[in-house]
Formats: C-alpha cells, sequence, structure tokens
C-alpha cells in the first residue's frame, strides 16, 4: 500500500513494522523500491536498546540487513534525535534519486520523552544531491546525438520522477530530432504511445521492434 501510494502521488510512502520478522519481511518491498526509485520511509521496531547484540526475543540486525536495499539508514538511540532523523529521512527519500529508507526505533526510546524538533529547524542534512545538469555533460551528449549513425532514444522511470515538464522536453527532443524512442516499464507515459516515433517498451515483454533495434 505505501508503495503504490508513493507510486501513484510522487510523495513518500510510509511503513510501520514491528522487530525481526516484521523488519525482515520488509527487505522485498525495499528492493523493489529502490529498483523502480521509489520514495519509502520504512520505520521498524527493535529491542530496547540495552537488549541489542544479545540475541533477545525478535532481534535482527536491521541496519545491516536494509542497508544493500536502501537509500539510507538509522538507528536511533536518543529519543531527542528521532526528530531530526525522520525529517532527515523524508529528506533522503524524496530528494536526488528518490528512493527507500529505514530508521529502526528501539523500544526503550518508542516510550521515551524528548524534545520535538520542527523541520524548519533541524540540523541540516548532509545529504544534498545535484539537482542541476551538468552543461559539459549535456553537451557531450548533443555531441554523441548529432554524430550517431543509427540513433535510438531509450528512456527511463528517471523522466516520469522528474515531472511533467521532463515529458514535455522529451516530446519536443524526439519532435525536433525526428529519432525513434523507446522506453523501460519504469518510463512508460513518458512519451505517448500513440506518437509517430514510438517504438513500444524494449525488454522481456516489450516489443519485437524495439528490442532488435537496441
Amino acid at each position: 500500500a505505501a508503495e503504490g501510494y508513493a507510486r501513484s502521488t510522487g510523495k513518500a510512502g510510509v511503513m510501520l513494522v514491528t522487530s525481526g520478522p516484521g523488519a525482515t519481511n520488509a527487505v522485498t518491498p525495499l528492493q523493489d523500491a529502490l529498483m523502480d526509485s521509489i520514495p519509502l520511509v520504512c520505520l521498524t521496531g527493535q529491542v530496547p536498546t540495552s537488549l541489542i547484540g544479545s540475541d533477545a526475543f525478535q532481534e535482527c540486525d536491521t541496519i545491516g540487513i536494509t542497508r544493500p536495499c536502501t537509500k539510507h539508514n538509522w538507528l536511533v538511540k536518543d529519543v531527542n534525535e528521532l526528530a531530526a532523523i525522520i525529517h532527515e529521512a523524508f529528506h533522503v527519500a524524496t530528494t536526488g534519486r528518490p528512493g527507500p529508507v529505514v530508521v529502526d526505533i528501539p523500544k526503550d526510546v518508542q516510550f521515551a520523552k524528548g524534545m520535538y524538533v520542527p523541520p524548519q529547524t533541524a540540523p541540516r542534512t548532509s545529504y544534498q544531491p545535484k539537482v542541476q545538469g551538468d552543461l559539459e555533460k549535456i553537451k557531450a551528449a548533443v555531441e554523441l546525438m548529432a554524430n550517431a549513425k543509427r540513433p535510438i532514444l531509450y528512456t527511463g522511470g528517471g523522466v516520469i520522477n522528474s515531472g511533467p515538464e521532463a515529458s514535455h522536453l522529451l516530446r519536443e527532443l524526439v519532435d525536433l530530432t525526428g529519432f525513434p524512442i523507446t522506453s523501460t516499464l519504469m518510463g512508460l507515459g513518458a512519451y505517448p504511445a500513440s506518437g509517430k516515433n514510438w517504438m513500444g517498451m524494449l525488454g522481456m515483454h516489450g516489443t519485437y521492434e524495439a528490442n532488435m533495434a537496441m
């Protein structure tokens, strides 16, 4: 449900799972969200901080398990850091290339009282992804396109994630160059299937024309 919400709205979906099996069962949707660049914030339960590493009931190394399938993850050991970490989790999940994050919250931290820090006054995160295009790389891409003998535009979900303006610019590029265009599954919709340059989706379930052309 959280992933469906994120896919349909572009906003971060939120998951809340218990410790141990709840966290391990979240691995598949987290990996799915990572591969498809879907913003998810997963809040996981954990045993009390004093019991971490003691093989307590429903304890697991959530941070270690989810490190390969998330953009970032946190283990909250101080309730006064909880609010700032939650704010940062949403920031990391939704900026740059979107993706899933995990916030692991031990039981004693869940029941503790602390100071709430609003987003405006929370410490600035060190995660500052580059959002402006690299002019030199754009120039190099233009040169490659101009000199290509059999050019095909191969687009993906990044166009969708970048918003309607990116899709509009893609259509302008196709009209300007006249290049045929194909797409990954996640990129469907960025260019209309009714367009004369559309070759269909690429891949195992894609069209013969698109696969042979590539």
